[in-house]
């Protein structure tokens, strides 16, 4: 199989195991499977997975708030990285919320991840702030960053 073919489609509760075995390996403060299957249970929410075969190789989600997109979860299997997986799962999910009717989206990024900061700015997202402390497991300030859709008149 080739390294960088992934298929990009809604996650399912089926994927939830594969899901957070990504997540414990990834993140300091990873989520529970619960968090996922009631994120999941939420109709405003929308999460993705890439796999590869029957292998969950990334996965990233949103909750719908107020009409803006609130992206809580952007993981990548640490060999599948810099391959596009994250850039085409995150065009996905922009689409689906701009067909939801979503006018923006934000998210928080650890200042220190400079790959996922350029990515997210590749995707049209900007800098908005800084979140202080808000990572721990190590403590580190957040970036805040927002992309407003085509429709959307920032105020």
């Amino acid at each position: 199989m080739e390294v960088n073919v992934w298929h990009v489609r809604q996650m399912r509760p089926e994927d939830i195991g594969q899901v957070t075995a990504l997540e414990n390996q990834i993140f300091s403060e990873p989520w529970s499977a619960q968090s996922f299957l009631d994120s999941l249970q939420n109709k405003e929410n929308c999460y993705l997975v890439a796999e590869q075969g029957d292998k969950v190789i990334a996965y990233c989600g949103f909750w719908n708030v107020a009409k803006e997109g609130q992206i809580c979860n952007v993981a990548v299997q640490e060999k599948a990285r810099g391959q596009g997986v994250a850039f085409d799962m995150l065009k996905q999910l922009i689409k689906l919320g701009d067909d939801m009717g979503l006018e923006a989206y934000t998210l928080e990024v650890r200042v220190s991840n400079e790959p996922a900061i350029r990515l997210y700015h590749h995707l049209g997202f900007e800098d908005a702030g800084i979140r202080k402390g808000f990572y721990s497991k190590p403590q580190e300030d957040a970036l805040i960053m927002w992309k407003y859709n085509n429709r959307t008149e920032r105020i």
